[in-house]
């Protein structure tokens, strides 16, 4: 084997290099101005730390807060301030920061100063693993710097300075990204204890921002599963933004959708049970909302629900930026939100719209709350069926009766379709002259139907989405605010999924059980509607479909309220109204002359000139 030697190439070739760094060395040495500022700088983070952790001894146990070093590559770090140029000052160490309090865990990365973690410290998810809103890069928020000599900045590029203190009983945490002794961009987070809204507050000092052009903000956000079905989280996986006349808006729950609005308050990343928001102090002048589905089938393998994403600009003044901001990172619950009257984010809760938004917000929820706060869950749903089944019986009277009416016509009515079985038009005259004379309106049995819908539809919003119902348990379900399993399926089937819930079969059995009281007796007494029978058979099996992915507090709503209303139109039935006294009233009433109201003299009067036409 040759026996290898250092020959004159190389030795010239080391000194050069030698020679280089020396040179290197001694033109980066730091004047002693520089050196006079940056020790003062490092006593005063040195101070800062010092009082901070006198200030957070006793509660160490309880809030650590500390900065952890991921890596201290000096060349990476050399390479990358040469690259950035005017924020190479503060040397560039990565990690995290660690802000919290009793109720919230963030940690804020050096690189770029963003939320990389935002956890739940009083709440699991389904698996029993602790909720994540932010996690493992689904988040990112970044604004671009654009400097009077036109050299554009990501924020996400640069490394920010923490400094950790303590303001009375709140945390506050500064990430300063440094270009001098006093040039600086600063991202300010301040965390009060027991709250999931922290302040945000963004400025910069001596950077002499270009003043033509705003500073382009962007957020988005990846939507973490939480729930055991992807499916029915996901419907209620929104975002929602309110605007400065407090205008509530939202973009499409599934698909792709986008909008361009102006005048933007506040925009929430809605994770069914859990929220993201950023709300702002004054409203943004024009902001670009986008949303993406990302589920397309049921399945245990999907992490993701749907993607959000904001694009907005900051205004800048005098060559500087200064913004207050509010994040908010917690449960989408009404009894939290509405500590934040001032912002109104109770308003992204999706209570429904309109009165039956009115009757779930106003009625419904404080209800129940008040009645869970001394029942068991379960419980509370019964109880309150039962008041709402009653308060709603007039209206369950009042519809029964014309039924009855109905009934007593039946003979009258047979008689007046054998009579005009060849004129449909004269058919038609003779019943509405029957039915005015014995004062009875086809239509006065859909009116209490009617009545009841923004009952049902309030509360049909109202156990999807109210948390107090979250991961509560009743006889054999779980978690009455998803659906209950008594068998999983081998295999999926479409429409109804890979598992059994025992509620919406109790409910259907019982719908199928109020139709024939009430649709079976309309088969008997009207043999012109042959589709009823499909109807009554139908009902029941969509309900059996559609709520096996529901959540079980509303099955069990209706189950219950379906008994109810059974048991009550059985005592309507047999012990309050008389049908031989309704057909004597009746006949009674036949022999009073009756006036046409308006409605009924148009009909006659359309009627008599659609006959004169038919003739001609």
């Amino acid at each position: 084997m040759e026996e290898k030697k250092l020959d004159i190439n190389s030795i010239i070739g080391f000194v050069l290099i030698f020679g280089i760094l020396i040179y290197w060395f001694y033109t980066n040495q730091p004047t002693p101005e520089e050196v006079e500022a940056q020790k003062q700088a490092t006593e005063q983070v040195q101070d800062s730390i010092r009082r901070a952790e006198a200030a957070a001894a006793p509660q160490q146990a309880a809030t650590p807060a500390a900065t952890v070093p991921e890596g201290n590559d000096s060349l990476a770090r050399a390479a990358y301030a040469s690259r950035i140029g005017a924020f190479s000052y503060t040397p560039a160490v990565e990690g995290t920061t660690l802000l919290e309090n009793d109720v919230l865990s963030l940690e804020i990365s050096n690189k770029g100063g963003e939320i990389v973690e935002a956890r739940m410290k009083q709440f699991v998810n389904h698996d029993s693993l602790p909720v994540y809103l932010v996690r493992e890069g689904n988040a990112q928020f970044s604004l671009e710097i654009t400097t009077s000599d036109n050299r554009v900045l990501n924020t996400r590029d640069l490394f920010f300075e923490p400094t950790l203190s303590r303001e009375g009983e709140n945390s506050v945490l500064s990430m300063k990204a440094m270009a001098g002794p006093r040039q600086f961009l600063e991202y300010r987070y301040t965390i009060r204890p027991g709250e999931y809204l922290l302040d945000f507050d963004i400025r910069s000092q001596g950077l002499s921002l270009s003043a033509s052009k705003g500073v382009p903000l962007r957020w988005s956000l990846r939507a973490i599963r939480h729930d055991p079905s992807v499916m029915y989280e996901n419907r209620y996986t929104r975002l929602t933004y309110r605007h400065e006349g407090d205008d509530i808006s939202k973009l499409s729950a599934s698909g792709e959708d986008d909008e361009t609005e102006s005048e933007v308050r506040w925009m929430s990343f809605r994770q069914h049970f859990f929220s993201s928001i950023l709300a702002v102090d004054e409203p943004l002048d024009t902001v670009t909302l986008t949303s993406n589905d990302l589920v397309e089938e049921e399945s245990s393998e999907t992490a993701f629900t749907k993607e959000f994403s904001i694009a907005s600009e900051l205004p800048v003044t005098g060559g500087e930026l200064s913004r207050s901001m509010q994040w908010y990172f917690g449960p989408t619950d009404i009894d939290v939100l509405e500590q934040y009257e001032d912002l109104a984010l109770a308003d992204s809760i999706p209570f429904g719209w309109g009165i039956f938004g009115w009757i779930n917000r106003y009625i419904f929820t404080p209800f129940y709350g008040f009645l869970a706060s001394f029942l068991p869950f379960g419980i509370a749903i019964v109880v309150m069926t039962i008041i709402v089944r009653i308060l709603m019986s007039p209206v369950t009277y009042k519809s029964y009766l014309s039924q009855a009416k109905m009934r007593v016509l039946k003979p009258e009515i047979t008689e007046i379709n054998e009579k005009y079985k060849d004129n449909a038009m004269k058919k038609q005259q003779a019943t509405m002259k029957l039915y005015n004379k014995a004062g009875v309106s086809p239509l006065s049995g859909c009116i209490p139907a009617l009545l009841q819908l923004p009952i049902f539809y309030a509360l049909f919003m109202f156990f999807p989405t109210s948390f107090a119902l979250r991961q509560k348990s009743f006889l054999w379900a779980e978690d009455l605010s998803s659906y209950d399993t008594i068998a999983q399926l081998p295999f999926s089937i479409p429409f109804y999924g890979d598992h059994v819930s025992l509620f919406p079969i109790l409910a259907s059995v019982a719908i199928f059980f109020y139709m024939m009281m009430t649709t079976g007796q309309q088969m008997q007494t009207q043999p012109g509607m042959p589709n009823m029978k499909f109807i009554m058979y139908l009902s029941p099996l969509m309900m059996l479909f559609f709520f096996n992915n529901y959540a079980s507090g509303l099955s069990l709503y209706y189950f219950v309220s379906n008994l109810i209303t059974i048991g009550i139109m059985l005592v309507i039935k047999n012990v309050i109204l008389d049908e031989e006294k309704i057909h004597a009233q009746i006949q009674e009433q036949k022999k009073k002359p009756r006036k046409e109201n308006r409605f009924q003299r148009k009909m006659r009067e359309m009627m008599e000139e659609a006959e004169k036409q038919k003739k001609k």
